[in-house]
């Protein structure tokens, strides 16, 4: 019985991550503008979920703890590259996602480094 409602809360969770962030994607393609959306609060946030990712895949987690992440990590690249797109320029957007996806490795380089931003999105949060 626990396992099963276990599994439920799971599923259930990455139901609802992956539902999370359609409403606001669809209203920029419908609206064909990106205004309202922070291109700072986007990256800020995408870098929370890329550092906490990448802490729970350092240190051996299960996934099922931690694979709602992947999907709101695309789910906020597809709203980054709306930004650019409404804005006029893609191309833009290139150095963003080279520095995330650069990160993923820069975190792992060495133990102190993936502490370190963990501490400091910690630090953010409170």
């Amino acid at each position: 019985m626990e396992a099963a409602l276990l599994g439920l809360c799971n599923w259930s969770t990455l139901g609802v991550c992956a539902a999370l962030k359609l409403p606001q994607i669809s209203a920029v393609l419908a609206a064909r503008s990106a205004r309202g959306l922070s291109l700072p609060s986007l990256l800020l946030e995408l870098a929370g979920f890329l550092v906490f990712l990448r802490y729970q895949c350092y240190y051996g987690y299960p996934p099922l703890t931690y694979l709602e992440y992947p999907i709101l990590i695309a789910q906020d690249v597809i709203l980054l590259l709306c930004i650019f797109h409404f804005n006029g320029n893609v191309k833009q957007a290139t150095p963003y996602i080279a520095v995330l996806v650069s990160s993923w490795f820069v975190l792992a380089l060495q133990k102190w480094i993936i502490d370190l931003a963990m501490e400091n999105q910690a630090g953010r949060l409170q």
